[in-house]
């Protein structure tokens, strides 16, 4: 069914932008200009959250991907998307516009981190005097 789920995900995701669909992990990504926002695991499509928009999910009955990590379950940040949206394209529009919206915010916050933690101090911010 692999070529047959990459098109559906395609088609249902058209009416919010084009695209690319990858195989990871058992399941697939779904990317927007190289972010992902969207994984279909086990024929169902989970949607990206965050804190501004895990209510909306929850309202729909929407639930967390969780899988076995170990010896506990890990939950991530991705939800179910709610069974109206997947519908139509139309339908899924303003879920696929938050999730990605959510996408796009943690990869700013994680390029800030990196760019905090990379950075190393000068020897004036050290204290140390330059010869």
């Amino acid at each position: 069914m692999g070529a047959e789920l990459v098109e559906y995900l395609k088609e249902l995701f058209a009416g919010f932008a084009r695209v690319d669909v990858r195989a990871m992990f058992g399941g697939h990504g779904i990317y927007r200009d190289g972010t992902i926002f969207a994984i279909a695991i086990e024929d169902q499509v989970y949607l990206k959250v965050d804190d501004a928009t895990r209510a909306r999910f929850e309202a729909e009955g929407s639930a967390p991907f969780v899988y076995e990590g170990g010896k506990t379950p890990i939950t991530m940040s991705y939800w179910s998307a709610p069974a109206d949206a997947l519908d139509s394209p139309d339908a899924m529009r303003p879920w696929a516009e938050l999730a990605y919206a959510a996408a796009l915010g943690k990869a700013v916050a994680k390029r800030a981190r990196g760019k905090t933690a990379a950075k190393k101090p000068t020897k004036r911010e050290k204290g140390v005097r330059g010869n």
